[in-house]
């Protein structure tokens, strides 16, 4: 991918053993950005579980992660199933004990104009990128934080500068970085802290969801970046370890852009032609998007 070099495992900017006896949960980790993350994490020792609707792809990255010498479990459910959250938070707790880390990972979005969104149209894309990350995030601090501590980091998105054509994900996401800030502040007496990552735009499998006018724009979304590139899927995972990592302890409630400075400047100063930025070479199972092919 990107003419990267080829390596046959993960290669990892955090020493080995960082997350040696730490359960970690990934929503969504079943393709994307989730997947990446979970491989990263299970290379550093995690007991990763990862959840989202199908089976079968939960199934497909476990393989994975095992053939790869890390451990992974699955549970497959909705995350925007209040009762389905509570009673799969309490058997992976039961089953493997406490959970550490959260990354709430799960959500997705459709093109649409405002005046084209339908109220279950807009319900629904709240319901997967803020009201089913806040549930997880919720029951994992009432049945395990908040006795034993741990780490949270919510899945943003590029909002800043408003999200025209995704209004509704872009409200959603910006409700889930203020969640994020609330809950920082709420929940540290516990030892719990809570980020956000906020990605622009990256190589990743999700853009194989769009069609229409959406899957013509994607291949020339990297003209719009000063980095003059998109970024990649191993970029986003590394800042989610590093926030979920010791390291961080003293951050929280913060939110962090990950998006090459797309959402900075504007029209008035021109983009250079070029750029000599390099994506970082870290996930050794990492593909192509076929609409970037």
């Amino acid at each position: 991918m990107w003419g990267m070099t080829e390596h046959t495992h993960y290669a990892s900017v955090f020493r080995p053993g960082l997350f040696e006896g730490r359960v970690v949960w990934v929503t969504g980790g079943g393709s994307g950005i989730g997947r990446c993350v979970a491989h990263e994490l299970a290379s550093l020792g995690a007991l990763v579980i990862i959840s989202g609707r199908t089976q079968t792809k939960l199934d497909a990255v476990a393989a994975e992660i095992a053939h790869d010498g890390g451990r992974c479990d699955t549970a497959a459910f909705d995350i925007r199933d209040e009762d389905a959250v509570k009673a799969n938070v309490a058997a992976v707790i039961a089953k493997h004990g406490p959970v550490s880390g959260l990354v709430n990972n799960a959500g997705g979005q459709f093109p649409a104009p405002l005046l084209a969104i339908s109220k279950k149209g807009f319900d629904a894309v709240v319901a997967n990128n803020l009201t089913g990350g806040f549930l997880m995030m919720r029951e994992l601090f009432n049945q395990c934080m908040q006795q034993h501590g741990g780490a949270v980091v919510n899945m943003t998105a590029d909002f800043r500068n408003g999200m025209p054509g995704m209004g509704h994900s872009g409200a959603a996401r910006a409700g889930m970085s203020n969640l994020t800030a609330t809950a920082a502040f709420e929940w540290a007496h516990a030892g719990v802290r809570v980020n956000a990552v906020a990605p622009g735009w990256i190589a990743s499998s999700g853009m194989d969801t769009y069609g229409g006018a959406m899957k013509m724009i994607i291949p020339k979304l990297k003209q719009h970046v000063p980095l003059r590139r998109m970024g990649v899927e191993a970029e986003v995972s590394a800042a989610i370890v590093f926030l979920l990592s010791p390291a961080a302890a003293f951050i929280t409630g913060v939110t962090l852009q990950i998006d090459g400075a797309a959402s900075l400047g504007s029209d008035i100063f021109p983009l250079g032609s070029t750029s000599t930025s390099v994506p970082f070479d870290g996930f050794h199972r990492a593909t192509t998007p076929e609409v970037l092919k």
